[in-house]
């Protein structure tokens, strides 16, 4: 079982890689409306995941990670199939994905 701190932790760093996501797409021109719907949105799931943790419910926790991978997922896909997207933008939705990732391998380590 992995210690609170450690979860918070890792919530700190998804948090920050979203963060990092959504001012790279600020600084595209030409982002399509999908890739910057997807990033805005995981950065306010990312707000109602940090509050999610405090209160442990799992139920809710559970339902807003899966939401929370369908739109990383399909701003990853986005970022593959849209050739004029910074290097810089791809890079930070990859690490919004690999964060993600392992918040919930720490929370399942968890349980």
């Amino acid at each position: 079982m992995l210690p609170t701190l450690e979860i918070h932790h890792r919530f700190q760093l998804l948090a920050q890689a979203v963060g990092q996501a959504a001012q790279a797409c600020s600084g595209e021109r030409l982002l399509p409306a999908e890739l910057r719907s997807s990033v805005q949105r995981l950065d306010q799931y990312a707000d109602k995941l940090g509050e999610l943790l405090a209160t442990a419910d799992s139920a809710q926790l559970d339902r807003l990670l899966a939401e929370m991978r369908v739109l990383v997922e399909r701003a990853r896909q986005v970022c593959i199939n849209v050739p004029q997207i910074s290097a810089h933008t791809r890079s930070a939705v990859q690490a919004v994905q690999s964060q993600l990732q392992e918040l919930q391998s720490d929370l399942s380590a968890r349980a």
